[in-house]
């Protein structure tokens, strides 16, 4: 392999007159042009595999994980995700995030879960 040619000086030379608070500032840009588009493709990508690690984080076993993630999946909702579903449910009705959970794999809160993420008015 060729050793590659030391050209740090020439490449550095619009930063040796920059202070320290000019680097700061330039570093935490740079930073952000390369954590930005992940950011976006986070926000807008899932698949329920993430839902479902998601879950189990929030302490789920794995039986309850994969049925909440059908669920979500079910109702065209995965982009909302499913752990954002359970927590808006238990902040919701006060209760426990597995409790939450849990009721929603027994059927209940979906139609409030419609109406926080659909925006469905069953008032009407």
């Amino acid at each position: 392999m060729k050793p590659r040619k030391d050209d740090f000086k020439e490449r550095s030379k619009h930063l040796q007159k920059m202070t320290e608070e000019e680097l700061n500032q330039y570093f935490w840009h740079l930073v952000e042009k390369v954590v930005d588009p992940l950011i976006e493709l986070a926000e807008t990508h899932t698949s329920p595999s993430v839902e479902r690690s998601v879950l189990l984080r929030m302490g789920f076993n794995s039986l309850e994980a994969s049925k909440i993630v059908d669920l979500v999946f079910q109702r065209n909702l995965l982009g909302k995700g499913a752990g954002h579903i359970v927590w808006r449910i238990a902040k919701e009705k006060n209760m426990d995030i597995l409790d939450a959970g849990r009721a929603l794999i027994e059927g209940k809160y979906w139609e409030d879960v419609d109406r926080i993420f659909k925006g469905v008015n069953n008032d009407a």
